[in-house]
């Protein structure tokens, strides 16, 4: 549920997602906006609606419901549903609201035939393999029999049939990219021999832009690289992402700025404890906001385009930070507690890693908070 009653805001800037879009489309084939999870946090209206404007005719969606959403909202393209109808009260949505589920087992594509045949309605499906990732998916082995299984159930299309590459951002791992590729080419060659018509779909972000030359295939999907995190930032191959532009920040304001001699401690458990007179400011950000208990005594905020260190344990609506040496700090004051200008920008990679995490969580909980679009 979003958060309501805080004094952090989180600013988007959709210019940016579609600025990342339009270089991910350099790269071919059709692009289908991921905008699951409310858009990873930045919103999924106004996401898709920026998108739409500048050209994008298919956008993933997590959940039957969150697709309904956005088609209620009015977008006339193709969404895809990446869960499928996991309950059997989401067959109905699909249906009614002209979805293209992901379908991962038979009994979830009996399911969906049969209402469809009850409603006297054809629904348009995305079928799911797998090639790796061990979650969700039909076999290769299973290949054969699913093109004989659709061709007799007149009241399902296939739309697209698709895969998740495990290890496309990882350059070490390369060869497994390689090995999901040949199989998922093996799959979609015995559909097609069974008399099935597609859309393939296989690579992610870092797919995009590092492997869609080989396996490419007909539609990418963008997810984090969208939102302007680059997949391969830290390491060899950190090019491929450069031009991507980050769409999120997160300021909130400052509460008190006050001295702490040396040998006092603050916040809770005494965690830290001053070797220095200091001076510290108490900013109005907590777990309570989705700003990680985890980040206590580690990471810092952006103040004044300076980072400032985290002091003593995150509470749950306050958190200490060093500002010893800064000028002019008052309360009222803005700090970053993602993004920020100057040297002390906090980028999303950088505050998940101080957090312990990857910057797809710290978008999905930051984007709780309320957001502002810039």
């Amino acid at each position: 549920m979003p958060i309501e009653h805080n004094y952090l805001r989180t600013r988007v800037r959709v210019a940016n997602i579609v600025s990342n879009y339009e270089l991910l489309r350099q790269n071919g084939g059709q692009v289908v906006a991921v905008v699951k999870a409310d858009a990873y946090g930045h919103g999924l209206i106004a996401t898709a609606t920026a998108l739409a404007a500048a050209g994008c005719e298919s956008f993933a969606i997590g959940s039957a419901a969150e697709g309904a959403a956005l088609r209620d909202a009015g977008c006339s393209a193709a969404i895809i549903s990446l869960l499928g109808p996991v309950l059997p009260e989401d067959d109905e949505l699909v249906i009614e609201k002209g979805l293209i589920p992901f379908i991962h087992d038979f009994e979830q594509l009996s399911r969906l035939a049969e209402r469809c045949r009850a409603m006297g309605r054809t629904a348009r499906v995305a079928l799911k393999f797998d090639t790796g990732m061990a979650r969700l998916g039909f076999t290769e082995a299973q290949a054969e029999k699913l093109a004989e299984v659709i061709g007799a159930t007149p009241w399902l299309e296939v739309a697209m049939v698709s895969s998740h590459l495990a290890t496309a951002d990882d350059p070490a791992a390369f060869d497994f990219v390689a090995e999901q590729g040949a199989r998922f080419a093996r799959i979609c060659q015995t559909l097609r021999r069974g008399g099935l018509t597609f859309r393939a779909s296989l690579c992610n972000s870092a797919g995009i832009l590092a492997h869609a030359g080989s396996i490419g295939f007909d539609a990418r999907r963008a997810g984090i690289a969208l939102y302007g995190v680059n997949p391969f930032a830290g390491s060899d191959h950190e090019g491929l992402g450069r031009g991507l532009l980050p769409a999120m920040e997160t300021v909130t304001r400052l509460v008190s700025v006050h001295d702490l001699p040396r040998g006092a401690s603050i916040s809770y458990g005494r965690a830290f404890v001053a070797e220095r007179d200091m001076r510290v400011a108490i900013v109005a950000a907590g777990y309570a906001d989705a700003y990680s208990r985890g980040l206590s005594n580690q990471g810092f905020m952006c103040l004044a385009g300076r980072r400032v260190p985290i002091l003593g344990r995150v509470c749950m609506q306050l958190t200490a930070v060093d500002v010893t040496g800064l000028a002019d700090v008052r309360p009222g004051d803005v700090i970053h507690l993602l993004g920020g200008d100057g040297p002390g920008t906090v980028a999303p990679d950088d505050l998940a890693s101080w957090w312990g995490t990857i910057a797809y969580e710290v978008f999905c909980l930051l984007g709780l908070n309320p957001r502002e679009y810039v």
